[in-house]
């Protein structure tokens, strides 16, 4: 049978799905957002993804065109919104199908039946980049060099890791409990850390907390980087 992935928020509905494909003889793995989402098939197979749209840390719509950059893994929308217009843009972005909220065990095996007959099983993911470009700031990650506009920047170890992961996610505000497990590997620890590192960061990248460039954060939500308004993504 096939290898799902969950993307669901609420408990209740993602237990119910667990258990329904479970007893469909599937095997199934779940988690509740979209950095999450992103992390399982860049790591794992599936051969399909049942994504819901309402996540609380990035709209689903925004997640479906980040996992189309890294895997061609059939994706299932499931949304409570009906909007025709809506669902066309969806299947644009790179949806398979979707399914609208409340649906029946029986639509949904129906749905996931017609996926896998299309797309034939398992799909590859792209392997990461080994080079990431934002802007005018391009991350070499094998030889772990960093240039702005031409310039090689001197960043420490820390401040290297930190610019590579947040340059990974361009755009998507990363929280600060995120950074310091991933990049500290600590799974609790001071702000000021973070802070620290991110005054450092600015400076050498010519900007500052009043006057960002390249890195922006969320008071109480965390931390992005993005090109400068005017400069394309590369």
């Amino acid at each position: 049978m096939a290898s799902v992935l969950v993307v669901e928020d609420d408990q209740f509905v993602r237990s119910a799905l667990i258990r329904h494909l479970t007893d469909a003889a599937h095997t199934v793995r779940s988690v509740g957002t979209a950095l999450e989402a992103l992390r399982e098939v860049a790591h794992h197979g599936f051969d399909v993804v049942i994504l819901d749209l309402g996540l609380p840390d990035l709209d689903g719509a925004e997640a479906l065109k980040m996992l189309r950059g890294i895997t061609d893994v059939p994706v299932i929308v499931a949304t409570a919104r009906d909007d025709e217009s809506e669902i066309v843009r969806l299947l644009n972005d790179g949806a398979d199908d979707y399914l609208v909220k409340p649906f029946s065990v029986e639509h949904l095996q129906a749905r996931l039946g017609a996926v896998l007959r299309r797309t034939g099983g398992r799909t590859a993911v792209v392997p990461p980049p080994r080079e990431l470009c934002v802007g005018g700031l391009a991350i070499d990650l094998r030889s772990r060099r960093a240039v702005l506009d031409g310039r090689e920047l001197d960043l420490t170890r820390r401040e290297f890791d930190m610019l590579a992961f947040l340059a990974e996610r361009p755009g998507v505000v990363v929280p600060r409990r995120e950074l310091l497990s991933e990049v500290w590997r600590q799974s609790y620890g001071d702000d000021q850390t973070i802070d620290v590192h991110l005054s450092w960061l600015r400076r050498k990248l010519g900007e500052t907390a009043a006057d960002p460039r390249y890195l922006h954060t969320l008071r109480g939500v965390g931390v992005k980087l993005e090109p400068p308004a005017g400069i394309p993504p590369a």
